[in-house]
């Protein structure tokens, strides 16, 4: 184990984590929300530095990031564990491991391996991804360092609940963030995924401040998230909080591990979210987990020609020019177009 960043020690050895919006008051023996930050004794360390349980190369747009160096390759990598314990969480294996089974899994791995590793596979970007970023950040604070000086860029993929403090302090090698917006509903926040919307609100507006480029996605689920006032409130927050140059992706959704008393999103329905999101003034918005419906494509905002074309994961046609699109030369919004 190591020592964790962002803590403070109390009395009677416990230990206040501030890395995350839960701010668990940890008991000396004990573990906080994400059960891999531990306190031994009145100092707090991290259980998974070093140990990941998962890494592949994935598409940029699996993440989903369609406006950081698109068809790019990411270096995905993950820890077990997270700070949320969504009902649908299709990672559940290994996010929920540490929560359901009391056992941290994975493969020794050292920052500098992983950054190796990424080069050897000629990867743009390394994404921080499958479980949840913040609660291995630490580890990924030393692998995004040491990327940066390799020429790597850094992306996380995560669920918005980092604190202040730590995201000011990995903001020189972070360069992109898909966040998810799950919701505008505390309800929604509280039953289905333990966290709060507003301190997702909150640090989205933070990442923004601090130039970070972002994407958010939102995964609708029939009879949870799906009502035209729910998306009207996620439009209306992006434009006005985040920008209009923020992409948004609807994506569809698929009964999974406890959220199996619903049903698989109908393509419509995303269509509906896509229209919500372009009447609010919002220049790019997606439709995800169903290839080949409309709304996988980028389109320039100002001649709507198509300047991204895909299918699923793959880009099919680009017609940008130095971030340009190529019909009108109006610059498109993003990093490494």
């Amino acid at each position: 184990m190591k020592e964790a960043s962002f803590y403070e020690k109390r009395e009677e050895k416990k230990t206040a984590c501030l890395l995350c919006r839960h701010h668990c008051v940890i008991p000396d023996g004990k573990r906080g929300i994400c059960c891999v930050r531990e306190n031994h004794g009145g100092v707090l360390y991290t259980r998974v530095y070093g140990a990941p349980c998962s890494w592949h190369v994935d598409p940029i747009e699996k993440k989903p990031l369609y406006h950081f160096f698109p068809g790019s390759k990411a270096f995905s990598i993950a820890t077990v564990g997270c700070n949320f314990r969504c009902l649908h969480c299709q990672n559940h294996d290994i996010s929920q491991l540490p929560r359901g089974e009391d056992r941290i899994e994975g493969y020794a791995m050292t920052p500098e391996e992983v950054v190796a590793r990424a080069r050897t596979e000629g990867c743009a970007s390394i994404s921080y991804t499958y479980t949840e970023p913040t609660i291995f950040y630490e580890y990924a604070f030393d692998i995004a360092k040491l990327a940066r000086g390799a020429g790597i860029h850094n992306n996380f993929v995560t669920n918005g609940y980092i604190e202040t403090k730590p995201l000011t302090a990995i903001r020189p090698y972070l360069d992109a963030a898909n966040i998810d917006l799950k919701s505008f509903s505390p309800s929604f926040y509280r039953n289905v995924c333990g966290a709060g919307v507003e301190g997702v609100l909150e640090s989205i507006k933070h990442y923004k401040s601090l130039g970070i480029w972002i994407e958010l996605t939102t995964l609708v689920i029939p009879n949870y998230n799906d009502s035209v006032e729910e998306f009207e409130k996620i439009a209306a927050f992006i434009r006005d909080e985040a920008g209009v140059e923020t992409p948004w992706h609807v994506s569809a959704f698929h009964p999974t591990y406890k959220l199996r008393d619903s049903f698989r999103t109908p393509p419509e329905t995303l269509l509906r979210a896509r229209e919500i999101g372009l009447a609010a003034g919002l220049r790019y918005v997606y439709t995800g987990n169903i290839p080949g419906i409309d709304g996988e494509n980028t389109y320039c905002y100002t001649c709507k020609e198509p300047v991204i074309k895909r299918w699923g994961f793959a880009v099919a046609e680009y017609n940008l020019e130095a971030g340009r699109c190529r019909f009108c030369k109006t610059k498109i919004d993003g990093l490494g177009l």
